[in-house]
């Protein structure tokens, strides 16, 4: 996809369209509010109300906040420093992963109504834990609320994480634990909400 593009007749529901990292529009102003305003995102968001599936990792997962397609905001990270390295997550199944994040601004933020709807629904796929799977302040390198890593939309279309696991998918790197991510997600998308 291209940012100036608005035609998306090429995807149906069945695909998936995946908003990646990059510092979009150099997140002037903030992370992921510029990019919200692309010609690309207005057909994004209505593929996306149509069932179409859409991921958005790191700055994606911005975009998609900015856009109200996910609830809550992405904030500077606690410390108010980028960080790059590898963390663990714990998914829904209480599988602990090892995905690599890098991020400034992404300490995931929602009023305590919104964040115990989120949870209620199950709608919070990732929480960022130790090696051992406890979830702990340690182990919550940016400052996100309750931990949060990842969530979805109650219809399970619209998924967002800071994580990186296309980043965790090679032997010759030592880790794939990103190809679990992306699986389990498939498989999400794949039962009914």
């Amino acid at each position: 996809l291209w940012h100036k593009d608005e035609d998306l007749s090429q995807f149906t529901t069945d695909d998936c369209i995946v908003l990646p990292g990059g510092f979009s529009y150099g997140d002037y102003l903030r992370t992921g509010a510029i990019a919200r305003f692309s010609p690309i995102m207005k057909s994004v968001i209505e593929f996306a109300k149509k069932g179409g599936k859409v991921l958005g990792i790191c700055n994606g997962f911005q975009i998609l906040c900015e856009a109200h397609l996910l609830p809550g905001a992405l904030l500077r990270n606690e410390e108010q420093k980028f960080i790059c390295q590898d963390i663990f997550v714990k998914d829904s199944d209480n599988e602990i992963l090892k995905i690599p994040i890098a991020h400034g601004e992404g300490r995931y933020y929602a009023d305590n109504d919104t964040l115990d709807e989120l949870e209620k629904s199950e709608q919070v796929l990732l929480y960022y834990c130790d090696e051992k799977g406890e979830i702990t302040d340690e182990a919550n390198h940016n400052g996100s609320v309750r931990n949060i890593a990842g969530i979805c939309n109650k219809e399970r279309t619209v998924f967002g994480m800071m994580p990186h696991p296309e980043r965790a998918c090679s032997f010759a790197l030592g880790n794939t634990d990103g190809r679990k991510l992306f699986n389990k997600l498939f498989s999400l998308v794949a039962e009914p909400a």
